[in-house]
């Protein structure tokens, strides 16, 4: 489908998805003016992508959108303005790769066992973990299984949800598509077809955000690897999608963090690396603890608005996160009124006269392992901020915390930071937006 991008729009309604690859020569959905609206139907991320060969990047996001005026060097902000779960059920669960159905990487790399084509052509046969066909052949040919996996099923309000036995899993899975809520133009294997059920009866609050939201790298890369710690697995892979380890840290832009706090609400500031941003989105999670520790969690369809601005000239190397205050760490919390009084109670007693304006912000980083994910965000920080590691280190230790995101490496450097440096950055004035005037 051809589409023009050299008009503007004020909404861009986005419908379909990539195969799986992110970077500067992939066809976007359209072009949307600064200041405009994305409204997208995402399909479900991780596992059904992760059961199709065809889809060549673990995930299945939309395609992009160019934003008027975005230009390398600078930022978007993306205000979620909303997100809604459609699906009436989901499955999920620890993963196992299927040693021979893939070169290297089951995510991005997946081959038939039996005649040897990679990223083969599947069909769906029956329900179960062996239900992935080769299309070509007829092996068995989904490169993930479960180690232990669970159906879920939603109340009409998408308030919560139960974890169902083998008879509702079955009947689910024999039904996959519309259970799943799939958009039109989704390809993936529904993972519902598995129709796992190790455990039953567990009850999960839905609280969904988007596991993937950002702007495209400046390198095609597969989706799921758009950041440090999945990205590594590129570096010196024997595979078409190989990247050195520079190449990886100057062209990815961490779309994929996995961080529950990126939901309705929230004001998400990404880099620009291509001309345009190329803003995607993809792999809602219906609920999610700190660290996605599974490995994966309830994939599930729904709808999304996002409000998009440029911000000239602000360079930024991987994504700075506005949450929700009620997402904020107790100690990054703005200041109360009764609690500012008190401080400059204690301030003047010893001499000093005023006391340091401040606000929130989540700097995210990413690499291979946490430590490395750790050493990332407060390098961000310390150049987002333009002051040292060391004092990042300090005020993320008194006024925030390290949380994680996802547990390979994906972290949120945490804290109030100085008003004065978030105005020479050019985002106080989201600051204030979030959490109110800066005192």
């Amino acid at each position: 489908m051809s589409v023009d991008v050299t008009q503007a729009q004020e909404t861009v309604f986005v419908s379909e998805f990539s195969d799986g690859v992110l970077g500067p020569g992939r066809p976007p959905a359209g072009m949307v003016r600064d200041g405009g609206h994305i409204a997208a139907n995402t399909a479900p991320g991780c596992w059904g992508p992760m059961i199709t060969p065809s889809i060549r990047g673990g995930h299945e996001v939309t395609r992009p959108v160019l934003v008027e005026g975005a230009e390398v060097g600078d930022a978007v902000a993306i205000h979620i303005k909303d997100i809604v779960v459609t699906s009436l059920a989901t499955a999920s669960g620890n993963d196992q790769a299927m040693e021979g159905r893939f070169l290297a990487d089951p995510y991005c790399a997946a081959k038939c066992a039996d005649c040897g084509t990679m990223y083969e052509p599947t069909r769906i046969e029956g329900i179960g973990p062996e239900s992935i066909r080769c299309a070509n052949c007829g092996a068995d040919a989904a490169p993930f299984t479960f180690t232990n996996g669970y159906t879920i099923g939603f109340d009409e309000h998408r308030s919560v949800g139960v974890t169902l036995p083998e008879p509702a899993a079955s009947k689910l899975a024999r039904d996959a598509r519309r259970y799943a809520a799939l958009p039109a133009g989704s390809k993936q294997n529904p993972i519902l077809t598995f129709a796992p059920h190790d455990i039953v009866g567990m009850v999960g609050r839905l609280r969904p955000f988007m596991g993937q939201l950002g702007t495209t790298p400046s390198i095609d890369m597969p989706d799921s690897h758009n950041a440090g710690d999945f990205g590594s697995f590129l570096v010196d892979a024997p595979h078409e999608y190989a990247l050195s380890a520079e190449q990886l840290d100057e062209h990815r832009t961490d779309g994929h963090m996995d961080i529950d706090a990126v939901r309705d609400g929230a004001i998400l500031v990404c880099p620009v690396k291509v001309p345009g941003a190329g803003v995607y989105l993809g792999d809602m999670h219906a609920m999610q603890g700190d660290g996605e520790i599974a490995g994966h969690t309830c994939d599930v369809s729904g709808t999304v608005t996002l409000q998009v601005h440029v911000l000239k000239r602000l360079a930024l190397d991987g994504p700075v996160l506005f949450p929700v205050a009620a997402d904020l760490p107790f100690l990054a919390r703005p200041l109360s009124e009764r609690e500012r009084e008190r401080a400059l109670a204690v301030a003047r007693a010893h001499g000093v006269e005023q006391l340091e304006r401040t606000a929130p912000v989540s700097v995210v980083g990413t690499g291979p392992d946490l430590n490395s994910a750790t050493d990332n965000g407060l390098a961000r920080a310390a150049e987002l901020l333009e002051c040292t590691v060391p004092e990042v280190m300090n005020r993320a230790t008194v006024t925030g915390a390290i949380e994680i995101g996802r547990h390979p490496g994906v972290v949120q450097v945490t804290f109030r930071a100085p008003a004065e440096a978030l105005e020479r950055r050019g985002l106080l004035g989201l600051a204030e937006e979030q959490y109110g005037p800066t005192r």
